[in-house]
């Protein structure tokens, strides 16, 4: 099935690159929000943690200036900052605090809608996992049980994943210059076997909002 979809987006990208009459390329990077969504066992241990995105994007006008489909590819670092808070109990203290950076390559297929210099976007996005940075420190009764920073670890977590996105933006006059803000949801769970947190990641889901700037160079054909 996520063999199918790849070729559905190539090919859907291929067709567009090869009949529309508009096209242009460029770049697209910026900040990433993340956190995780889904039914967890306990939301309040996972806050919202500072990323970043940055990649290549291409826009094939379909119906001149006011409708195009924007493919893009891009390394995005999404995960979620651990609650700095304690869980005590008769002769037992536990304590988590530092952060987890899921390390990914997101290829976005967007239709846009402009309106003035207003764009509204949205469409499937596939995901693959690249790596993984775990920088949670576990203290049981006030000692470092463990440290965890493993770069290249995907153990029980799976490598892809389907979602969507959608956002809002302005453009430039001439739409070379693109701002706006977007967000990142996911309809699959990324994690297999909670190896780490005891069972907390389970039914877990990324939750992402982007604040994103593109710059693109016009072509004709």
């Amino acid at each position: 099935m996520k063999k199918l979809f790849f070729m559905f987006v190539f090919a859907v990208a291929t067709a567009f690159s090869a009949q529309a009459q508009n096209a242009s390329f460029g770049v697209r990077g910026g900040a990433n929000i993340s956190n995780l969504s889904g039914d967890l066992r306990d939301e309040d241990r996972f806050e919202n943690k500072v990323g970043f995105h940055a990649g290549i994007t291409a826009n094939f006008g379909i119906v001149d200036n006011f409708f195009s489909v924007q493919p893009e590819l891009l390394y995005s670092v999404k995960g979620f900052k651990n609650e700095d808070s304690e869980v005590t109990l008769p002769l037992y203290n536990r304590r988590r605090e530092g952060k987890v950076n899921y390390n990914y390559i997101d290829l976005p297929v967007l239709a846009r809608i402009k309106a003035g210099p207003l764009y509204f976007e949205a469409g499937p996005q596939a995901s693959y996992l690249l790596s993984v940075n775990n920088e949670t420190k576990t203290y049981i009764n006030g000692t470092l049980q463990s440290t965890n920073r493993d770069e290249k670890s995907k153990d029980g977590l799976k490598e892809f994943e389907v979602g969507y996105a959608a956002g809002i933006g302005f453009t430039s006059a001439n739409n070379a210059i693109s701002f706006g803000v977007r967000y990142n949801g996911a309809i699959s769970d990324f994690v297999k076997e909670d190896v780490n947190f005891e069972g907390d990641l389970t039914n877990a889901r990324h939750s992402t909002f982007m604040v994103t700037v593109g710059l693109a160079l016009p072509t004709s054909r």
